[in-house]
């Protein structure tokens, strides 16, 4: 008789996400693209922590993929880092290779 009750209580699908959303952190790391003039692009990495030096990881990141870079300040979303050219799939694998953050971490967006 007690499994004829709870099938008449309603499902709510969502219920598990709202349970993990809580307990997760949302500190994600933002891999964007953004079209220049022509087929120049710009890729764009937000949201890193504040222990990790951003100068130091241009450093490394450009001497890696032979592109330029800068850390741009921006005061809503802290440092941000911009290199030439489409960069997402390999400073992804590069962050997750590195240490810096988790392959659940990054989110690439763009085209």
């Amino acid at each position: 008789m007690a499994d004829l009750e709870e099938l008449n209580t309603p499902f709510d699908p969502f219920a598990d996400a709202e349970e993990d959303k809580g307990a997760s952190h949302t500190n994600y790391l933002h891999l964007r693209i953004q079209q220049r003039n022509g087929r120049k692009t710009l890729t764009t990495l937000q949201g890193l922590p504040k222990e990790i030096d951003s100068k130091r990881l241009l450093k490394a990141v450009k001497k890696a993929f032979a592109c330029n870079g800068t850390v741009v300040e921006d005061e809503e979303h802290g440092e941000i880092i911009q290199m030439q050219g489409d960069q997402r799939m390999k400073m992804a694998e590069f962050l997750v290779n590195e240490g810096i953050a988790k392959k659940s971490d990054i989110k690439v967006h763009g085209f």
